[in-house]
């Protein structure tokens, strides 16, 4: 009887305890954790979602569409949801493999998180955004889904706003493209992460790239209360997205396109070409009316992630890698379209405007005969006349001259290197600085260059001038490239007499951008100043509000009097008349539109010359300055100079409709009314 009551005692004595530490639990959570565990319920019950803004378009100077946005059905998947189902998501991936009529493999290929040794299509893009899957659903395969959720867990079919190119594949290196935000650029970009939507798209190239923060605009957010399944039950904050700002730029869609048509029917003319550029500028202002390069591709290729095969073929040699702007990035040797600049030295150097100079067949440096154009003498010429019938052996003589006057060889103190330090005025050897990523700056083969080009290839030339090139087939150039090696693996470090003579004229290890040399022209051809071309004009709000316009930069002045200016401007506005382009432009109507500029050929060793033609009209008061190039498109002038021609006929509307009526460019922003489209328009 005693040890029952001693077990009922204990049992008394537990039970109370219990009771105790429940009341006490209770009143923790209840009262003292109280409000901790009432905000906890409530943020179990709101999901924030974050809602994408549309991206701004680009339009050219008229207020037409470069770039604009259309809507469509897109298919996204949550990877993060698939990744935790027990089979990795198959069974879902196999369903919508079915909708959609595209393979598995295909599908989980595309929602693989790009890395090492996983080629495209792979996501790039954050792991925690919707990979899209399809952007050209049509209603019938998103109703399927969207009707049968419990069948297709995180995958959404949404209308979202995908870019568009009214002009197909004009431009489309300097228009650039939008691929899925990474985390890397998350962590970078703070503004980004701030705005981050979780599908939304970064500018990877050109304008898309430079003005990427004012065209993405600033994403909205949406609160919306749900059970505890995850069923919305209402929506308890909402705050409206800001669309991106539209880019109004100095492009002109309808020059833009005869520039396309031109050049491609210059690449077409020319057997062999593999590449070419063609630049417009406004020679007032220093804007891009048009920018060009050949062989391009169709930018909606990167809709909805581009396949492997695909990005191969934008990279390789076969297809000319398109991806690459020849017109910013390509360096070519300018041939004699450089010789603006090398006149502009001998004048600084102390030769007279006004004298004359002879022209022989060729011309003795350093021990070496340089050769005129098929070695033919020109006689007795002024400098306008050497420019307009593009004598060599003038400018051979001028820069040796010079070369000499600064040591030679072994200059014995800071040499001024004339010739080089002009380029520089003019702009080459530095990138323009005009608003497209990845700008290319040239070369100018100075005395340093040809230093710092020794220390890293020395090693290289001294072992090949041992071993020399079994691997080349033809003896008679292997043995001439042993040579070679020795010489640079010896005295690579100097300035050789023939690297002068090769710069005066635009050939040798000089290089430059069609861009650097449609802005050198452009300054010559105005008012001496050198400007860094833009092609932004204006940030403009979706109701027509500008927001800011963006200015064209001067950054240099040529070190030539207006007088100078004038005279080298008036011998290049005979040049497409009765100078080298004059067959090119037979029986063009001068007396309507007068086209001044200068041809280049430059030689290429293995290849053919490169074709060049840079110029500017109306040659009185200068409106445009166009430069076209075709590598391996051969002689200037039967090339490059009759893609110019076409051109200005486009332009000016010779024989044609004009793309500009007038010929001239408007110097006004394009009007918009209050719902943001073009007054008038």
């Amino acid at each position: 009887m005693i040890r029952m009551r001693a077990r009922l005692l204990v049992l008394h004595v537990l039970v109370l305890t219990l009771l105790v530490v429940l009341a006490v639990r209770l009143w923790q959570v209840q009262v003292v954790r109280g409000q901790e565990f009432v905000t906890r319920a409530t943020e179990t019950r709101t999901r924030a979602v974050i809602v994408p803004a549309v991206r701004g378009q680009i339009l050219d100077s008229k207020g037409r569409p470069l770039v604009r946005n259309k809507t469509a059905l897109v298919v996204s998947v949550d990877r993060t949801r698939l990744s935790r189902m027990k089979d990795g998501g198959v069974k879902v991936l196999t369903k919508l493999s079915q909708v959609l009529g595209r393979p598995v493999a295909d599908l989980q290929q595309r929602i693989t998180p790009c890395g090492p040794g996983v080629g495209k299509p792979c996501w790039t893009g954050s792991p925690y955004q919707p990979v899209p899957l399809d952007e050209k659903v049509d209603t019938r395969e998103a109703l399927q889904i969207l009707e049968r959720q419990e069948e297709f867990p995180g995958v959404t079919a949404e209308i979202h706003s995908v870019r568009q190119y009214p002009g197909g594949r004009a431009g489309a290196q300097m228009l650039g493209y939008l691929q899925p935000v990474t985390e890397a650029e998350l962590e970078k970009r703070e503004g980004l992460k701030a705005s981050f939507s979780g599908v939304d798209l970064a500018g990877r190239d050109g304008l898309e790239y430079v003005y990427d923060d004012a065209l993405r605009g600033k994403a909205g957010l949406r609160r919306v209360q749900v059970d505890r399944m995850g069923k919305a039950l209402g929506v308890e904050e909402q705050i409206t997205p800001i669309p991106g700002d539209h880019l109004v730029t100095s492009i002109d869609s309808r020059v833009q396109m005869v520039v396309e048509k031109a050049l491609a029917k210059a690449m077409k003319s020319a057997p062999g070409a593999d590449g070419g550029a063609a630049v417009v500028l406004d020679a007032r202002t220093g804007r891009v009316v048009a920018l060009s390069s050949a062989p391009n591709y169709d930018p909606e290729i990167w809709a909805g992630g581009i396949s492997a095969r695909g990005y191969q073929w934008l990279l390789s040699e076969k297809s000319g890698k398109p991806l690459v702007s020849r017109a910013i990035n390509g360096q070519f040797a300018p041939g004699s379209t450089f010789k603006v600049s090398s006149v502009s030295a001998m004048l600084r150097a102390g030769y007279p405007l006004n004298g004359t100079y002879s022209c022989p067949g060729s011309y003795n440096v350093g021990g070496r005969a340089f050769n005129n154009f098929r070695g033919i003498a020109l006689g007795t010429l002024s400098l306008h006349t050497a420019l307009v019938k593009s004598c060599d052996t003038i400018f051979y003589r001028a820069a040796y001259e010079q070369y000499v006057k600064d040591g030679g060889r072994t200059p014995k103190k800071p040499p001024k290197e004339i010739f080089a330090n002009m380029a520089r005025a003019f702009g080459f050897g530095s990138p323009t600085g005009v608003d497209l990523p990845g700008e290319s700056a040239g070369r100018i083969p100075d005395r340093a260059w040809k230093k710092d080009l020794w220390n890293r290839t020395s090693a290289i030339n001294c072992e090949r001038s041992r071993k020399g090139y079994p691997e080349v087939k033809d003896k008679a150039r292997a043995e001439f490239l042993k040579r070679l090696a020795l010489e640079n693996c010896t005295e690579g470090f100097l300035l050789r007499p023939g690297d002068s003579a090769n710069f005066s004229i635009g050939q040798g290890d000089v290089l430059v951008t069609p861009m650097q040399l449609a802005r050198a022209y452009m300054a010559l051809v105005s008012d001496g100043k050198v400007r860094s071309p833009r092609i932004g004009w204006a940030q403009v709000r979706p109701d027509g509000k500008v927001v800011r316009k963006i200015p064209v930069p001067v950054v240099g002045k040529l070190p030539l009097s207006e007088k100078e200016r004038l005279y080298i401007k008036n011998a290049l506005s005979q040049v497409a008349a009765d100078g080298t382009a004059a067959g090119a432009f037979a029986g063009f109507p001068m007396n309507k539109v007068r086209v001044g500029g200068k041809t280049g050929t430059a030689e290429v060793w293995g290849k053919k010359d490169t074709s060049w033609f840079a110029s500017f009209a109306p040659t009185k008061n200068p409106q445009y300055v166009v430069v076209a190039m075709v590598s391996q498109g051969g002689m200037g002038a039967q090339t490059a100079a009759p893609a110019v021609r076409e051109i200005y006929e486009g332009i000016y509307g010779i024989k044609r409709k004009p793309a500009v009526p007038g010929g001239r460019l408007s110097t006004r922003l394009p009007e918009f009314a209050p719902d943001g489209t073009v007054a008038g328009g």
